[in-house]
C-alpha cells in the first residue's frame, strides 16, 4: 500500500488498510493528507456519480457561511466543532475570529491523523483548542475538562455537527436523534445548532443518492448514510429553525446567484441552523 500523495512513509498510528473519514474528505477536497485506501473510496463513489466531490465542497462552503452567520449576525463567540476533520482552507476559527478575535473554538475529533496534524495546525492561538473525544458519546465529551473549562456553559454556544452524523453506525438503541438530544439538552439558552448531512432528495435524484450511499457503506470506510428531509429535521429536536430552514447546502444563503443547475451531488447534501430558546 503506497502512502500519501507526498510519498512520505505511513506513520505508525495510521492503519493503511482502512479508510479514514477525515482523510476521505481531504481527498475529496484535493488535499494531500490521504492514502490510496482513502482515494479508492473517492474513486468508487465517483464511479456512481462523477461529481461526488461536490458533497465535500458544498459541506465546506456551508460551514463557512454558517460560521459567518453565527459570528456576525448571531453574535456567538463560543463554538464546539464536532468532528473537525483535517485542516483545510477557512477553518471554523479562522472564519469566526475574523469577525471577533476573542471567539473561542473547541475542536473535537478522535481520528489519529487528525490528532497528529489537526492539533498543530488548528491550535493557532490561545482561543483555539483541540480535544480528543468520540463525538458520538456526548455525555463523555461534555464532561471533558477542556470542554467544560474553555467554554462558558452559562452563555450561548454554537454546536457544529457538519458532515458528521451520517457517519454514525451505532446500535439501534442509540439513534442520531438521541445523540443530538443529549447535546441540545446540555446547551445553554440562546445557543445554536448547525447540522449538515447527506440527503435523499426524494425526487428524480433519489436513486443517484442511494447509489452514492451504497458505495460509501460498502467501501473500506463503511459509513455514509443518506437520509430524507423529514429524518434530518428530527435531529434538531424541535428547535426554532433559522430562515431558510433545512435546505440543500447550496441553497442556504448562497454568496451569489446560482447561474447553473445543481448537480446530483449538490442536491444530495442538506444543512440548517436552529436556535435554542
Amino acid at each position: 500500500m503506497s502512502s500519501a500523495t507526498s510519498g512520505k512513509p505511513v506513520p505508525a498510528y495510521v492503519d493503511p488498510t482502512k479508510a479514514s473519514i477525515a482523510r476521505v474528505y481531504d481527498a475529496f477536497l484535493g488535499g494531500k493528507d490521504n492514502y490510496d485506501v482513502d482515494r479508492q473510496v473517492v474513486r468508487g463513489v465517483e464511479k456512481a456519480v462523477p461529481e461526488a466531490k461536490d458533497l465535500a465542497v458544498e459541506n465546506r462552503a456551508f460551514l463557512i457561511r454558517a460560521c459567518r452567520f453565527l459570528a456576525t449576525e448571531a453574535g456567538i463567540t463560543q463554538y464546539l466543532d464536532c468532528g473537525s476533520g483535517l485542516p483545510t482552507a477557512e477553518n471554523t476559527h479562522q472564519v469566526v475570529q475574523r469577525a471577533n478575535p476573542d471567539s473561542r473554538v473547541v475542536y473535537v475529533d478522535n481520528d489519529p491523523i487528525v490528532l497528529a496534524h489537526g492539533r498543530a495546525l488548528l491550535e493557532e492561538n490561545e482561543n483555539t483548542v483541540f480535544v480528543a473525544e468520540d463525538i458520538f458519546e456526548p455525555e463523555k465529551l461534555l464532561k471533558n475538562d477542556v470542554v467544560r473549562s474553555r467554554l462558558d456553559w452559562n452563555e450561548p454556544i454554537a454546536l457544529l455537527q457538519l458532515g458528521t452524523l451520517h457517519h454514525y453506525n451505532g446500535e439501534d438503541t442509540r439513534t442520531r436523534k438521541d445523540i443530538m438530544g443529549a447535546y441540545i439538552d446540555a446547551l445553554p439558552s440562546g445557543s445554536f445548532v448547525a447540522i449538515s448531512h447527506f440527503l435523499d432528495p426524494e425526487d428524480e435524484y433519489s436513486a443517484t443518492a442511494r447509489k452514492m450511499e451504497d458505495m460509501f457503506l460498502h467501501s473500506m470506510m463503511g459509513s455514509g448514510t443518506f437520509s430524507t428531509k423529514a429524518e434530518l429535521q428530527e435531529l434538531f429536536n424541535d428547535l426554532e429553525m433559522i430562515t431558510p430552514g433545512l435546505v440543500r447546502c447550496a441553497d442556504w444563503w448562497p454568496d451569489g446567484p446560482q447561474d447553473r443547475d445543481l448537480n446530483a451531488a449538490q442536491r444530495s447534501i442538506a444543512g440548517g441552523i436552529a436556535r435554542k430558546a
